[in-house]
């Protein structure tokens, strides 16, 4: 590894792997990712979709909606005049479009599904909402990864966070329906992105290699507190409106977080900026009462020195298609981002249409998460993540399109379904973890919040096409989990061609990223072939802190 580059690992290598003031910082990273589950999924509880009746048109026949399931497109039979939920027959015995509807209120007294219709030829409007907030998601995924990588992990973090609370707020209070979808896209672009990512990075940056599996793990389970958060306030404050005000406000436990939170010693080092970055290790050390004495002088001169040879140089999205290996890796990761994302919200947007009460099937569709993180924690660094990753994933899909076929209309039938989902959801959220270590650990650190950006990018890409795919059910109930679980079994399948990172130092430059993984498969290692990734990284890694020392010592002649 090149001399500043290994100067740099020796520096945090003495705050240790996981000491108190780690613990500290990752304490105040993850709440980011609570607050980004809960804010993702807030229109499952504000503007739900309860089972609901057709009003005929001068019919005295009282409302039953003991009969109506929570798909809206099965037949009613409360009124003999009644086609459907979206359809009567008139006076004349012509079939029209209804106007109006009767709610089943047993779950929800209100809601923006319930204002506003978001019912039968109308439904789209319901789609298109939560479309919108995904959309919103993906525009800030790669936008705030690339001003993290320019600006700093730490602003952009705050920036967030403010908005997400103003945005989460307001949104509640608005009452035309394209207003909010506007509101709904701002509160996408910071409500999960921004803190979220930029909370996982400064947290990879900081801890030690063999932390970095659970505190990333966390990180998935926080999200899924989250989410299993929307279903508890929502089955506790009936007035959607407050609801979603009460959701909002999750996020003022972020204001104070920029007097409490430290930028990355690592992107502070690498943008030449060293003896911020020794301030902030010399306070770590202290918090950890580890009294060693730094060098401050010598390793800024070094640092500069290296600095001024990459100052003109910037670092974006290009960089990581530029190169073969790169690209290689990064569409294989995007790939498996947008897979991830597309199985496991097309399994949780779908946790309320399950037989039962709507908030214990979202609460069981979040707690199903954490055994799987639980178990990702034991196995990641045992099994490696390529491995694991494929496996979960293969299973997800598998899980997808069994579900869908499974006959219909028996309790036994709606209890498998239940099953089969709820695993299957626990199986891609396990995948969906890994993947967020693996992109941290494929990618060097000056273009490492740019590709977790990317790759949330594809993920929330996929997430705004998920409400807008299962629309298709109204051609065939089988078609959105086919798609979902075919999708995520090409990925998984591609996945075994990325390679192994577990025990791997962690690349910095755009070199290290290109020859990190050379010729490791799945394939070549398990067909005994020689492993490349850490003998050919390391040799590299030699090569480059001779070839930069030489260039160091002619500068300091020159400068003599």
């Amino acid at each position: 590894m090149a001399n500043v580059d290994r100067n740099l690992e020796e520096l945090m290598s003495h705050l240790g792997e996981f000491g108190k003031y780690q613990c500290w910082q990752f304490s105040l990273h993850i709440i980011g990712a609570l607050t980004a589950g809960l804010h993702m999924l807030t229109l499952l509880t504000v503007a739900a979709v309860p089972p609901h009746t057709c009003n005929v048109p001068n019919s005295s026949e009282t409302s039953n909606f003991s009969t109506t399931a929570w798909n809206s497109s099965l037949l009613t039979e409360w009124s003999p005049r009644a086609v459907d939920a979206c359809h009567y027959l008139d006076a004349s015995n012509t079939i029209q479009e209804c106007e109006s509807w009767t709610y089943d209120t047993q779950y929800f007294q209100s809601s923006r599904g319930m204002e506003w219709n978001f019912v039968c030829s109308q439904r789209w409007m319901g789609s298109v909402a939560q479309a919108t907030y995904m959309f919103g998601v993906f525009i800030g995924a790669v936008t705030l990864g690339s001003l993290a990588d320019k600006y700093g992990r730490k602003i952009i973090f705050y920036i967030s966070s403010v908005a997400q609370l103003i945005l989460g707020v307001t949104v509640a209070l608005v009452d035309k329906y394209y207003i909010f979808l506007f509101l709904r896209f701002l509160y996408g672009i910071f409500g999960s992105a921004g803190a979220y990512i930029t909370g996982f990075v400064l947290t990879m940056e900081l801890v030690g290699a063999s932390k970095r599996t659970v505190c990333g793990v966390m990180f998935q389970l926080a999200f899924a507190v989250g989410f299993m958060l929307v279903a508890v306030w929502g089955a506790i404050i009936k007035d959607r409106m407050w609801l979603q005000i009460v959701y909002g406000l999750h996020s003022a436990l972020l204001i104070g977080h920029w007097w409490l939170m430290d930028e990355s010693p690592r992107w502070l080092w690498a943008q030449g900026r060293v003896s911020e970055a020794l301030v902030i290790v010399r306070k770590g050390l202290k918090m950890n009462g580890n009294n060693v004495d730094i060098d401050a002088a010598k390793l800024i001169s070094e640092a500069k020195v290296r600095h001024v040879r990459h100052e003109d140089r910037s670092y974006g999205a290009l960089d990581l298609v530029r190169t073969p290996n790169l690209r290689k890796k990064t569409l294989n990761v995007c790939l498996n981002w947008f897979a991830n994302s597309i199985v496991y919200y097309g399994l949780s947007l779908n946790a309320g249409n399950l037989v039962g009460n709507p908030f214990l099937m979202l609460f069981l569709s979040g707690l199903v998460e954490i055994p799987s993180y639980v178990l990702m924690c034991c196995l990641m660094d045992r099994t490696g993540r390529r491995c694991i990753l494929s496996t979960f994933m293969l299973i997800g899909g598998l899980c997808c399109i069994i579900a869908s076929s499974v006959p219909t209309g028996t309790s036994a039938a709606a209890s498998t379904i239940v099953f089969i989902v709820l695993f299957g959801k626990a199986c891609i959220a396990g995948s969906f973890a890994v993947i967020y270590n693996y992109t941290a650990e494929l990618f060097p650190t000056v273009v490492r919040n740019t590709a977790l950006g990317i790759g949330s990018m594809c993920a929330r890409l996929s997430g705004a096409l998920t409400p807008m795919i299962m629309l298709l059910d109204s051609f065939n109930p089988k078609v959105p989990a086919v798609l979902f679980g075919f999708v995520a079994l090409v990925s998984g399948f591609l996945s075994l061609y990325l390679p192994e990172t577990v025990n791997q130092p962690m690349p910095e430059t755009i070199e290290d990223g290109e020859n990190f993984g050379k010729g490791d498969t799945c394939f070549t290692t398990c067909c005994g072939s020689r492993r490349k990734t850490s003998a050919s990284y390391e040799v590299t890694m030699n090569q480059l802190g001779e070839r930069d020392e030489k260039e160091r010592l002619n500068q300091v002649e020159v400068a003599k």
